[in-house]
Order: C-alpha cells, then structure tokens, then sequence
C-alpha cells in the first residue's frame, strides 16, 4: 500500500464534500473576553470577538480564578507529577472532588483529565462491575459516551433521542433480572434540547434501572448553586452517575463524574482511564475548585441570570431576521445553513469582514444536512457586540442568498 497516497486521498475527500477543519489561531485577552487576536495564515493579526466558545461565563478570566491557579502554581510548580496512585494526589485534588461532591449532593467524586475520558473511562468500566449489564443510550449523546458504551463489550440499546415509550419498549423487551442502566444528556449542545429528566427516571425506577446523565453543557449554568439541570428540576437524588466538565462554564479543565461513594471507589479502582492516566496540574485544580466554589453563590446566581438574558435577546434579534434557528429554551443558539460549504463561507466571511469568530459545525458532529452555525452569548457578550452579530448575518445570509424560512422547535 502507498500509505502517503492513501491519507492524501481521505484529507481530500473531506475538502470535497466542504467540510476539512481548520483551525483559527486566536490569542485571548485575559481581562478583554470575548475579545481576541486572530493571526492569520500571512502573518498578519486582526482583533476578533469569539462567539464560539464554551467559556460560558467568561469564568477563564475571572480574578478569583486566577489567583487560585497562581498561588498553586508558586506553591507546588507545573505539573502533578504522576497518576493519582504514584504521586499525583495532592490537596488540590482532594479539595476540588470534595467541592463537586457537594456541589452534586453526592457522597463522593472523582477527576478526570476531561469529561470525555471521564465519560468514555467510566461507561466502558461498569460491565465489569455489574456483569451482564445493558446499557441503553440516546442516540444524540455525544462521542464520548457513545465510545465508552461500545468499548464497554457489553449489551447496548439505542433509543430514539428523548424518546421515552421507545426507551420503554427496549427496558420492556429485556430480561426482567438483567442489570440496566440507561445513559443520557441534561443539555443537548447541537439543538440546545433538553433531555426527559424526570420521566427517565421514571422509568428508571419502574425497571430497576441505574440512571447516567452528561451534565457537560449545563454545570456552572443551571440550577440555583450552578449544579445543572437536574438540581434546577430538583432531580439530583434520583441520578445515580451525574458527569460534568471544568472545561465549559468553570472556564478551567477537566472532567468528573459525582456518584456514591462506592461507585467512585469501584470506578477509580478499575478504569484504566483513570488508573493510568496523569492527573491534572494542581494550578488547574486549583484554579477549578475556586470557580466552582465561586458559581455555587449569589454572585454566580448573577451571572447566570444575564447569561440567559443575552441568549434570549440574541435568538430574538436572529428570529427577527427571519433565520433558521432552533430554539428550546438553552443557552444554545444555532442556525441551520444545510450545506457543509455554505457553512464554512459564512464563517470566513464573519471572521475575515467582521471580526467575528464562530466555527461551521458540520458532519459528523451533526447530520449532513444540518450544518450550522452555532453560537454561544455570555454575560461579557454586551449590546455592542450583539448589534455587530446580527448586523453582519443579516447581511451575510442576504449575500448568500439563503433562505429565511424560520424552523421551528
């Protein structure tokens, strides 16, 4: 085989079908976000305001933060210096677990070095510890899960996304005595939907079924200590596994999982994920732990209530233009342009004439035909910026003569 041909042929068939990623070399401005530098591919910089980022609450830039990160940096220097079992547990650590447990309202949780690992390393874990188990999946969860499921050698069920009677009929075909766990998403990030919580676990209970949700897109952002949706539903006692990020609203890194404390310690004994992999700086656990502490207050309450103030305006000036969003009520906003290199030109087009950063979503993260632009306001995202946004795609989707037609949630 002609090894080199052969990756020649796959990068070029992902420029043909309008949908090989670039990567926008931007600088942030501690203090300035969402405002950044771009460099492009001549050497040359141009100022840009980033409306793709998942630093939800501007929380990367935050003082209290930062000076968690620095005075644990000056205290300990860079990095951990090992797995969690050979020297990489520190104060930190423990400090930052004992946060998120509480956050959580569970007994225990554990760190990972992102929420994808603590996703993929925690669902290919449980049959080993409950032989036999199936796992039923949504199928719009996200990668991570989905890997974690198929690695995990087990049985698996897809059901219809949020689809509760077809989730019933797959626990009801099942052996009665088989241990089961169904796996799900709070918060969607393509549309923005929200998952059936409650009715879930509902069923959950009704079939003697564990419950595992993805909290990613919402921890930080929802509920009255930022725990997510379940706790703004007050559904967190019924969730048996509660996954999140550090990475998004925390404005850190990281990931974890919240659970009892024997799930944890069945988990963090088995999971190769986890057993062999460094764990993260004390700096960046510091500096998560502070933010998470920081959100759980009315300060956070604060930022929180303006978030979902400028996600409303912002989808009701797009709506106003006649654009094709998606609206479910999240802080979530996308608009639907269908076609791979339509996309990818109207997000040059935004960068290089406007200044505006947002990154084409294309297949496979969503389905062909749904490609889209998807934005994502913050509190630091003011009036200005806003008016410059709609502006620029009222102008832009005249250009590009696409259509107006709204969709409908």
């Amino acid at each position: 085989m002609n090894y080199t041909a052969q990756l020649d042929k796959a990068i070029n068939r992902l420029h043909e079908e309008g949908r090989y990623r670039v990567f926008i070399d931007i600088e942030r401005e501690k203090g300035n976000f969402p405002h950044a530098v771009w460099s492009r591919p001549d050497g040359t910089q141009k100022p840009v305001t980033i409306w793709c980022g998942n630093d939800y609450l501007g929380m990367g830039q935050h003082p209290e933060v930062l000076a968690a990160m620095h005075e644990a940096i000056d205290a300990t220097g860079a990095g951990s210096g090992g797995t969690r079992n050979i020297s990489g547990t520190t104060v930190y650590h423990k400090r930052l677990e004992a946060e998120l447990a509480d956050l959580h309202g569970k007994e225990a949780a554990l760190l990972f070095t992102s929420a994808y690992i603590a996703n993929d390393a925690t669902l290919s874990t449980l049959p080993k510890l409950f032989p036999g188990l199936i796992i039923y999946s949504d199928e719009l969860n996200h990668a991570s899960m989905i890997e974690g499921v198929r690695r995990n050698g087990g049985a698996k069920r897809i059901f219809r996304h949020n689809d509760v009677e077809h989730l019933r009929e797959l626990l009801a075909a099942d052996d009665p005595e088989a241990p089961k766990l169904i796996a799900f998403e709070s918060v969607y990030s393509m549309d923005g939907d929200f998952g059936p919580i409650e009715a879930i676990c509902d069923l959950a209970d009704e079939f003697n079924a564990l419950t595992y949700i993805d909290e990613v897109h919402a921890v930080g952002m929802y509920g009255l200590r930022g725990a997510g949706v379940c706790e703004r539903d007050r559904l967190m006692h019924r969730i048996d596994i509660i996954n999140g990020t550090l990475a998004k609203a925390y404005g850190v890194m990281g990931g974890y999982f919240a659970a009892s404390a024997k799930m944890v310690d069945a988990i963090r004994s088995y999971a190769p994920g986890f057993i062999f992999t460094t764990s993260l700086s004390p700096a960046i656990a510091a500096g998560a732990a502070a933010s998470v502490a920081f959100l759980k207050t009315s300060e956070g309450q604060k930022l929180r209530d303006k978030h979902q103030e400028q996600a409303k305006v912002l989808k009701t000036r797009l709506k106003g233009l006649g654009l094709p969003l998606i609206d479910h009520g999240s802080h979530i906003v996308p608009v639907i342009v269908g076609d791979p290199v339509h996309t990818k030109q109207l997000s040059d087009m935004l960068l290089e004439d406007f200044g505006i950063y947002v990154q084409p979503i294309n297949f496979p993260t969503v389905p062909r035909g749904t490609e889209r632009l998807r934005f994502t306001p913050s509190p630091v995202h003011g009036p200005d910026e806003i008016d410059k946004l709609v502006h620029a795609m009222d102008e832009l989707w005249a250009h590009c003569a696409l259509n107006r037609a709204e969709l409908t949630a």
